[in-house]
């Protein structure tokens, strides 16, 4: 407000010389006209005066306080016109040309350093080397081991255990419902048997289609799976590889000596559950009740069907509902069921002729315990396959069974979702250690002698990253079907992405 007064003024000053020229040459009307002029003036400079005054009151209010604590009448008309800055034509132009330089920055960023895709996209992987020791010199392949057939007194090797690379992503986006389209894709490479190659192989392919919504976590769940996937089955086969406790899977997953159900197989599998139990507050979600169900080829992955008959998976699993901080949480009981055919040859030297096809049947329970510190899982299989025997020329119904039982103990804030989602700056994660026990036996056909295998096993697990953990096991083997008993020392880094 200081500025109209001055401008009054200096306009006061110049009118007031004004008149006095004026009064010196004596001209009484031109006098008059400037006398009038300036009465003019003065009022409209009191219009504009009591204008900004009014403006001033309506925008500030007595009890306002400034960000600096000040009152209004507190600060100075210094400070007020301080605040009135101006840039200069080549500041601004500088301005712009920061800008353009980011702009260029980020683009190329983009372009040269950022992988694109069209849809949404994750990419994982885990990785694993180990290294293994044996009291007694092999010269068969061990129990789980995954080498080539000739062995020749060995008593160590260094190995890759799983090396996998995955792409998860999303195809359609339902935003009312959650109805989502998503595919899996999955590669992984392991040493191959009878030659030192190693190829990336097809593991997972897949559509997933969610049928039921998805938005709120009280609701049950139903999506249907169409591609090439791991079967249904029990616990130990559908279990990722951060979960699993052991370094070796159980024998009864394995091909072999095993049933194979850990293998992919190509068909389609429909997954749900129902009446879950809900704690936002720990982020938790425990369905009582879960299911799955389906048709597949039944003769492994990468391949077409080799017979008209399609194999049957199918699985049910009930969890005691039960809150978060209950003792009873994670208590469940499940059952899975596997039928089918096999086709069936009949050797001839070396040739072989189709001789029909063979039943084959899995048929398992599993009971599953895990509350921070302690955990408990078991698993039993019942199987039965029709094989060709050639001296005979007949079908033989070979049963065999297999058992698998894991305690575990938990030490470290890992394994409390608490802990673990803390907002951390970098690779900030709690350490954690796991010990445990396993006994795994299967007997190969439960009217021979000399078809079992049992294998006992202690280790640690040490978990220091959110993907990256060291195994330690040592096993005890007792295979009665090669004769041979030995210890094994294996020790395991594994890291994921």
């Amino acid at each position: 407000m200081k500025l109209p007064l001055k401008f009054g003024i200096a306009t006061l000053t110049l009118l007031g010389a004004s008149i006095s020229l004026t009064h010196a040459d004596g001209d009484l009307s031109q006098l008059q006209q400037q006398v009038s002029q300036l009465e003019q003036s003065l009022k409209q400079l009191k219009n504009e005066i009591n204008s900004i005054q009014a403006k001033s009151s309506n925008t500030t209010q007595p009890e306002a306080i400034l960000s600096d604590g000040l009152y209004p009448e507190d600060q100075s008309e210094e400070t007020a016109e301080d605040d009135q800055r101006y840039v200069t034509l080549a500041e601004f132009q500088g301005i712009q040309s920061d800008l353009e330089n980011y702009k260029y920055q980020v683009q190329r960023e983009r372009d040269t350093k950022t992988a694109l895709s069209s849809r949404q996209l994750l990419i994982n992987g885990v990785v694993q080397t180990k290294a293994s020791y044996y009291d007694e010199s092999q010269t068969t392949n061990p129990v789980g081991a995954n080498t080539a057939t000739a062995v020749n007194k060995r008593h160590s090797s260094f190995d890759l255990g799983a090396v996998q690379i995955g792409f998860i992503g999303n195809l359609f986006k339902d935003y009312d419902q959650g109805r989502n389209l998503d595919f899996n894709l999955r590669f992984g490479t392991s040493p191959q048997s009878g030659t030192n190659n190693s190829y990336l192989n097809l593991l997972d392919a897949q559509l997933i289609y969610n049928a039921s919504p998805t938005l709120s976590a009280d609701t049950g769940r139903l999506s249907i799976t169409f591609g090439q996937q791991l079967l249904p089955f029990g616990q130990e086969v559908q279990s990722t590889e951060d979960l699993k406790p052991t370094i070796n899977n159980a024998l009864f997953s394995l091909p072999g000596y095993g049933y194979g159900l850990a293998l992919r197989e190509v068909g389609l599998i429909v997954r749900g559950d129902a009446f879950p139990t809900v704690d936002y507050g720990y982020n938790y979600r425990s369905p009582m009740i879960s299911y799955a169900f389906g048709i597949v080829n039944g003769n492994g992955a990468n391949k077409s069907d080799d017979n008209d008959d399609k194999n049957f998976i199918g699985r049910v699993r009930y969890t005691l509902p039960a809150e978060y901080n209950s003792w009873l949480r994670e208590l469940s009981i499940g059952a899975s069921w596997y039928q089918g055919k096999s086709n069936l040859f009949e050797l001839n030297g070396t040739s072989a002729s189709f001789a029909g096809k063979g039943d084959i049947s899995r048929k398992g329970i599993d009971l599953y315990y895990n509350h921070h510190p302690f955990g408990l899982t078991y698993e039993y299989v019942h199987a039965e396959d029709e094989t060709y025997v050639n001296a005979t020329r007949d079908v033989y119904n070979r049963q065999s069974e297999s058992h698998t039982g894991t305690l575990f103990w938990n030490l470290g804030e890992q394994f409390v979702k608490g802990f673990r989602h803390q907002g951390r700056y970098d690779d900030w994660w709690p350490k954690s250690y796991q010990t445990f026990y396993r006994f795994d036996t299967i007997d190969r056909d439960t009217n021979l002698n000399n078809q079992t295998i049992d294998i006992h096993s202690i280790g640690l697990n040490a978990f220091f990253a959110e993907t990256t953990k060291f195994q330690l096991n040592v096993n005890h083997v007792d295979n009665a079907i090669t004769n041979q008993k030995y210890n094994e020392l294996v020790a395991q880094f594994q890291y994921g992405f």
